[in-house]
């Protein structure tokens, strides 16, 4: 017998003293152990060598040979294969690379296969110890949120308080940055968001679900009762009968209607985390099952993704722009700041946190002039001063177009860099002069529609014309979110690149951004973003097969199903049984012309909803149709896999209680989102990762959300393959050993601190400027992988990702589309399709009502869990013991209206009624209201269709998008009416958890 097969045996006969070893030493390994009897064989496919294990009353026995019944096979092709793979530590690579080529089966009862798994796996993972104990007696764990990272203060199995992380001497994170004489450095802490500060009462919330139910009248073997959805309450069931319900449930719809029959809808985000995001272990979960997707639009991006990105490339950021290296630039040449539909002290850059606050603080003490183009003095405002503009919502492209005029005329624009960087110049310039159609875009001509006086506009082109100027459009400055989510939106994206585009965009003092991004952080120390993919093995659908998959062995996860429905036409695609669509496909701008059809040829109607997450109720425009939808008889069966009752969970015919963040282990890089979102690290002050530590327990029998999908497989027999055999903590080493951050500090010591902040960029190697490179005509060298090679008319790392390689002015990209006025080549100005240009609709509804990104909560997360953020007065007002969602009202709108502040009013159109209280100020244009959106909480008075009394703002937005041919919502801005309302008597508030029976 060779070497190797003598290894292979005694491998085989130590593994019993191995097990006995750690019963004998630790006790949730004995604990484990004690869980399961049964029969476990290891050995050759040929049997020629094989042992088999004999568990029972928590001891292990074993014998040589096969067991004729064993409950659990584990068979290798040959000795190399058993001894490679038997052989610690874990080769993941050969392990992945022996499970796809037929070389290692693992075959049996999927629960048992699943707890011998993690008991060999605990062998290792059960020394792990993680936390720090405080004098006070509690412990100190280590949590990433979407608002930042955080310190969390355990004691008695109870999490006592939450904090910002503070750095230390061991955490080398210093960087300073020089300007006009001057040195700035950040603090040293982690500044988060506020609503991250939140997360405990998130945790304890009234609102959690704490246990699986199943709607009363809902009966899987009979009458399922669909009317009644959002009506009827729940009793509370067993998880076996609950998994029992969905396994058989998914069993049914593939055999009674064929593929395509089950959709997986899910929110734009979760809970951080690598692991359990949608991108990793949902989509896992999808591809294993085989489901109708229901694909995101580019919510949030639609005027960049759907317009700017045209004229410039940057496809595969949505049509965003980098940022790199603006923060320094603009802190030393920028003269001016403009702030046009750009609140960033609300928004955080998204994730960023309060991080980018204290820059602005230094521009203001630097001098550098601010401007703030929006209908709303918005926080940002407040915070840095300035000149506002209060414009007309929607009408923003007619102030840029005539800017653009007054810099024609008067020669107030770069005309080297037009004439050598771009094209179709001349063809823009006749539209904007009148040329071509006879109306001369002045700033007279754009009085009337924006409100803002010729003068004031005349002005502001003048000085913008000859000084270095930053635009800051949006969340971040430079892409998604403020006016590019309303009607027009489209239009006004392309107008703002084309308006750096005359300045000479990314010369010295001139690009985009708001100072959150391009701060000196090492863009280059690897940790995957959540769009990578995690665990999922999504090859495609993810930026996976990029970076992560390379990087961390796993098995690819396909869905078989070819069929999708675009979020935004789900009501639609059930109510109407068709929709259209086009898959967001960023790597050519050419991708988003292409439509998709829902049904696709061949595959089933979908008759069964899973739906995932956070709700779609108030976070989606046209919300009411989701009403309408979850009532239909199409809907055989909805499953709500949720952490709160809140948004349309109340609509679920089974709900399966998920627990929160701090109830898993999870891994995970504050605002590295990865894939279209590459680089907003560059956002923060530090880059900081977080070992996201299980601070407690699971509260009542809420689970993890990959548990629930490992346990739903199970049950069909993918346990094994979903799992790979792993639990969250395995598959959280896998995720750290996969990165950079072994090389800096070791797994115990990450387990025990819960993060690390990677050290700042070196002076030498800082990145370059964005749009520098393209503006001096070199190389493009910043380190940003896009586009691809394919995607450079001309030489590889030369230029635009256009048709010519320079800056388009009229896209040839919208050339090709040919029969869409909605997306002209030569953009036009054109008025929103709801605004109060529409008279009829403006005579009944005559306030135009701005729905904002969420300030206080991140959508749903934080609002409606009765935490602290209830108490904030700018989010909601407490009245007869009610919390009511803020309506901003102009000081004339409300007095003309007998309104006074924090009077209760109902807010309404032909498409809902939404009750709230209102904030009476002078911080808004007279005939606009503000509020934000993504309320947690849809209170119907008198059940569905009556008025909301949760702040379900988006209830009254228009389901229609921004252009034909696209699916860019336009749910930012619609017409409403407003009055003052008492509550009838015999309506109740409802601050506490539904009643179940």
């Amino acid at each position: 017998m060779d070497m190797k097969s003598l290894r292979l045996k005694a491998t085989l006969v130590g593994l019993t003293h191995l097990f006995r070893m750690k019963a004998k030493s630790s006790p949730s390994f004995r604990a484990h152990l004690g869980k399961r009897d049964c029969v476990v064989q290891i050995g050759l496919k040929d049997n020629s060598i094989a042992r088999h294990y004999i568990f029972q009353g928590g001891r292990v026995a074993s014998r040589r040979g096969p067991h004729p019944r064993a409950d659990v096979t584990m068979m290798f092709k040959d000795v190399d294969t058993a001894v490679t793979l038997l052989t610690p530590p874990v080769n993941y690579a050969e392990t992945v690379h022996a499970g796809k080529n037929f070389r290692v089966f693992l075959m049996g009862d999927d629960e048992a296969i699943a707890w011998f798994m993690q008991l060999a796996n605990k062998l290792e993972t059960d020394a792990w110890r993680y936390g720090e104990a405080m004098r006070d007696g509690s412990t100190r764990y280590t949590q990433m949120t979407n608002g930042g990272p955080l310190h969390v203060y355990v004691k008695d199995g109870r999490i006592v308080r939450t904090n910002i992380i503070e750095f230390t001497e061991d955490d080398r994170c210093g960087w300073t940055l020089t300007a006009r004489g001057r040195t700035f450095a950040p603090r040293k802490k982690a500044l988060v968001a506020p609503h991250a500060l939140s997360m405990k009462a998130n945790v304890y919330s009234d609102k959690r679900l704490l246990h699986p139910m199943k709607r009363m009248d809902f009966d899987p073997n009979g009458e399922r009762n669909p009317q009644n959805r959002g009506k009827s309450g729940y009793v509370r069931i067993s998880w076996d009968e609950a998994l029992e319900i969905v396994s058989n449930e998914i069993v049914r719809q593939k055999q009674a209607h064929g593929p395509g029959s089950i959709a997986l809808a899910h929110p734009s985000h979760h809970q951080w985390g690598n692991v359990g995001y949608y991108l990793s272990a949902m989509m896992r979960f999808g591809n294993a099952i085989g489901v109708t997707r229901v694909v995101l639009n580019p919510d949030s991006w639609e005027g960049w993704y759907w317009g700017a990105m045209h004229h410039y490339g940057n496809s595969m950021r949505l049509g965003a722009t980098g940022g790199y290296g603006t923060l320094e630039d603009a802190l030393q040449n920028c003269e001016l700041m403009i702030y046009w539909s750009s609140d960033p002290e609300s928004q955080f850059g998204a994730y960023g946190g309060t991080e980018a606050s204290e820059r602005r603080l230094w521009a203001k003490e630097l001098g550098i002039k601010t401007v703030h183009i929006n209908p709303h003095y918005c926080p940002t405002a407040s915070f840095v001063g300035g000149k506002w503009l209060p414009i007309r919502p929607g009408t923003d492209t007619a102030m840029a177009l005539a800017i653009m005029n007054v810099w024609m005329k008067e020669g107030l624009y770069d005309r080297w860099f037009v004439e050598n960087r771009t094209t179709g110049f001349d063809e823009w310039k006749a539209y904007v002069l009148g040329v071509t159609d006879g109306v001369d875009k002045t700033p007279e001509w754009q009085a009337a529609e924006t409100g803002i006086s010729a003068r004031e506009v005349r002005a502001l082109a003048r000085e913008w014309g000859r000084k270095k100027t930053y635009l800051g459009c949006g969340v971040n400055g430079g892409g998604f979110g403020g006016a590019c989510r309303n009607a027009s939106g489209i239009q006004w994206a392309r107008a703002m690149v084309m308006l750096m585009a005359m300045q000479g965009w990314g010369k010295p003092g001139v690009n985009f951004g708001n100072l959150s991004n391009g701060a000196p952080v090492d863009l280059e120390f690897y940790f995957p973003g959540y769009g990578e993919g995690g665990i999922s093995g999504e090859l495609m659908a993810t930026g996976s097969a990029t970076n992560n998959y390379v990087r961390m062995p796993h098995l690819p996860s396909v869905n078989p199903v070819q069929q999708a429905i675009p979020r935004q036409r789900l009501p639609g695609a059930i109510l109407d049984g068709f929709a259209e669509g086009y898959f967001l496909e960023p790597m050519a701008a050419e991708n988003q012309m292409r439509p998709f059809f829902y049904p696709a040829p061949g595959y089933s109607k979908v008759h069964m909803l899973y739906k995932y997450g956070a709700s779609y109720m108030s976070t989606i425009n046209g919300s009411s149709r989701f009403e309408q939808m979850y009532q239909s008889p199409e809907l055989e069966c909805v499953v709500s896999q949720a952490i709160w009752m809140e948004g349309e969970t109340q609509f679920a015919d089974v709900i399966l209680p998920a627990c929160t963040q701090f109830e898993r282990f999870d891994i995970g890089e504050w605002s590295n989102s990865g894939g279209f979102g590459l680089h907003w690290m560059a956002q923060l002050n530090h880059r900081v990762i977080a070992l996201q530590h299980k601070c407690i327990e699971p509260l009542g029998e809420s689970k993890s959300d990959y548990q629930i999908f490992w346990d739903i497989c199970k049950r069909l027999g993918l346990g094994s393959y979903y799992s790979e055999g792993s639990s969250e903590e395995d598959w959280v080493q896998r995720v750290y050993k996969s990165t950079d951050l072994p090389k800096h500090i070791s797994w115990k010591k990450f387990l025990r601190k819960g993060y690390f902040v990677v050290p700042p960029e070196t002076e030498q190697r800082k990145t370059g400027v964005d749009m520098r490179w393209f503006y001096e005509g070199r190389p493009k060298d910043i380190p940003e992988p896009y586009p691809l090679p394919a995607g450079y008319s001309g030489q590889f790392l030369h230029g635009l990702q256009t048709q010519s390689g320079k800056f388009e002015f009229v896209p040839n990209s919208l050339k090709r589309l040919q029969g869409n006025e909605d997306r002209p080549p030569v953009l036009q100005y054109t008025r929103a399709f709801e605004g109060p240009h529409a008279a009829a609709l403006y005579a009944k509804y005559p306030l135009q009502l701005l729905i904002a990104h969420q300030r206080f909560s991140f959508h749903t997360a934080q609002d409606g869990k009765s935490s602290a953020i209830n108490d904030v007065l700018d989010h909601r007002v407490l009245r007869d013991g009610h919390y009511y969602h803020i309506v901003r009202m102009a000081r004339r709108d409300a007095d003309t209206r007998g309104i006074a502040h924090h009077d209760l009013v109902r807010v309404f159109n032909g498409r809902g009624s939404v009750i709230c209280a209102a904030d009476v100020t002078e911080r808004l244009a007279p005939g606009v209201a503000h509020s934000y959106e993504s309320s947690a909480r849809y209170e119907p008075i008198d059940g569905p269709g009556t008025p909301d009394l949760g702040g379900s703002m988006n209830l009254l937005s228009p389901d229609r998008m921004q252009a034909r041919g696209t699916v860019a919502s336009a749910g930012s801005l619609c017409l409403v009416q407003i009055e003052k309302w008492e509550r009838p008597q015999g309506v109740a508030a409802s601050e506490g958890q539904q009643e179940f029976a």
